[in-house]
């Protein structure tokens, strides 16, 4: 009889299905999302951390993406970032922690890529740099520049001539 109970628990405990929790699987509908406006367009970027995010922003100088954060704990940090945003060439990323490099997992989508990495506690601030962010110099602004430019040159050219 004792067997037979055994067998039993045995068989119950070897059935039961065990599942593996990761961000692709469990967290990625729980992301929050943070809204940053960048010449007027809103860029909607999802993360879940265990810190309250204070500003994102973007650096075209150093092509990255700012993230101001407190009461920061010791947690996994996880952002979907798309690729008109800030993009890398062979994905070689760079990601600091207070201007310390960290580790990171990228996952890899058609328009996006998902960076997990660890922070530590009291993290303020995290910077995720590519080769690539947006805003770039618009291609609209260097036509009107150049507009303006032939305009002036145009007008000083004509102007000399007509005031000799």
């Amino acid at each position: 009889m004792n067997y037979g109970i055994l067998f039993v628990f045995f068989l119950v405990i070897s059935t039961v299905p065990i599942y593996a929790q990761s961000i692709e699987d469990s967290d990625v509908d729980k992301l929050a999302l943070y809204k940053l406006e960048i010449i007027e367009h809103v860029y909607s970027i999802p993360y879940a951390v265990d810190a309250d995010i204070l500003a994102m922003a973007i650096d075209p100088e150093s092509r990255s993406l700012l993230i101001g954060l407190k009461n920061t704990q010791d947690s996994k940090f996880v952002i979907d970032l798309k690729h008109e945003l800030i993009n890398a060439q062979n994905n070689d990323y760079v990601i600091l922690a207070d201007g310390k490099e960290i580790d990171y997992q990228i996952t890899l989508d058609s328009d996006s890529s998902m960076f997990t990495f660890f922070i530590p506690e009291f993290t303020e601030e995290v910077e995720i740099i590519g080769t690539h962010v947006i805003p770039e110099f618009p291609l609209g602004i260097i036509l009107i520049f150049g507009v303006m430019i032939s305009s002036i040159i145009i007008f000083a050219k004509t102007k000399t001539l007509f005031f000799k």
